[in-house]
């Protein structure tokens, strides 16, 4: 029997992963070619580079990991410990959910839409060169390293492996242009208040189906709870999250079947990160009315000075001016006694 050299499930794989690595990688570039701070040409081009540099090497990093681990377990062909997998796959996923609503919450931040701190030179403290460079490789060698697990039961069956260079390939294109179409989108949104929700919300539900997901390994792992619906076989499997075109939005939190433990744990996350956009929100609002009033305090002051300066300076001159028409004066009647 034959082995096909296309395998629907690798490309699914690639192409998810992909995604949410372009997703990141275009969010950090949109906020670099956007916000103010790194207009200046030689500061942009560092962040650019910084952020191609950085998802390059994770990327290096993490295949050469995966060649080190598949190999020799290929070789000597132990079977992988699918509970191991699940386990460092699911603290993969929480630990991520946590950077990118971090993310979410920065990202508004970064384009003015949230106050943002201030240092003792008045400079708004936002994205730096050093903060870039950890989170884009941290995330980005996160997605590489996730496929990498999801295809070491290929590399232990062998045979089945044929279909991951052309499958993956497939994935990478897939996940690539809807990657970028995402990006595109946020480049052509030209009010900054509206990309910065966009981006938000897109980054918050990337999180939240990160920390669904990662919940969901670890019930897999040590028992399972209660279905609630399953609708993966409807319409032909359409709607199922597994298989092309759904699987691409499962990365934000979508599946066809849901335990009880991913319904709580997709509302509960989703519903902690609004409120910490509302507590965000709302901490803007009140600075910024501190901000306005300390404004027009200090404006009123600088009045103040500015009239009693107008004042110490033109008082001399209406004394002097009332002493010269008295000299004058006396000077005239001098002279008419004279005469």
């Amino acid at each position: 029997m034959s082995v096909p050299l296309f395998n629907g499930a690798v490309m699914t794989i690639f192409a998810r992963e992909v995604l949410e690595g372009t997703v990141i990688i275009g969010q950090y570039r949109t906020v670099v070619q956007r916000t103010p701070e790194w207009q200046e040409p030689e500061k942009q081009k560092a962040g650019l580079k910084a952020i191609n540099t950085a998802a390059g090497w994770a990327s290096l990093v993490a295949v050469i990991l995966i060649i080190c681990v598949a190999v020799p377990l290929g070789l000597l062909s132990k079977s992988f410990d699918e509970r191991v997998g699940d386990i460092i796959e699911g603290v993969s996923k929480v630990v991520a959910a946590f950077c990118i609503l971090q993310l979410s919450l920065k990202m508004p931040k970064f384009l003015g839409l949230y106050a943002s701190k201030k240092g003792k030179d008045g400079v708004q403290i936002g994205l730096t060169l050093k903060s870039i460079r950890f989170n884009v490789a941290w995330n980005i060698w996160r997605e590489v390293a996730e496929i990498g697990v999801f295809l070491i039961p290929f590399f232990l069956e062998g045979e089945k492996a044929k279909a991951i260079p052309l499958s993956g390939l497939a994935g990478i294109v897939v996940g690539g242009i809807l990657g970028a179409i995402i990006y595109i989108a946020n480049k052509r949104m030209e009010n900054k208040t509206w990309l910065a929700v966009f981006m938000a919300v897109l980054l918050l539900f990337l999180a939240t189906g990160l920390f669904t997901g990662g919940l969901h390994e670890f019930e897999e792992v040590w028992g399972m709870t209660q279905n609630v619906y399953n609708y993966r076989d409807a319409a032909g499997g359409f709607f199922s999250e597994k298989r092309l075109p759904m699987a691409l939005v499962k990365p934000f939190g979508y599946s066809a079947k849901r335990s009880v433990l991913q319904i709580a744990s997709f509302w509960t996350f989703l519903s902690f990160g609004c409120i910490l956009h509302f507590w965000k929100w709302f901490s803007t609002k009140k600075i910024r009315e501190a901000e306005e009033l300390a404004e027009a305090e200090k404006a009123g002051e600088v009045e103040a000075v500015d009239k009693e300066f107008e004042h110490q300076e033109t008082t001399p001159i209406e004394e002097k001016n009332e002493g010269t028409d008295e000299e004058a004066a006396s000077s005239g009647a001098d002279e008419e006694n004279q005469s």
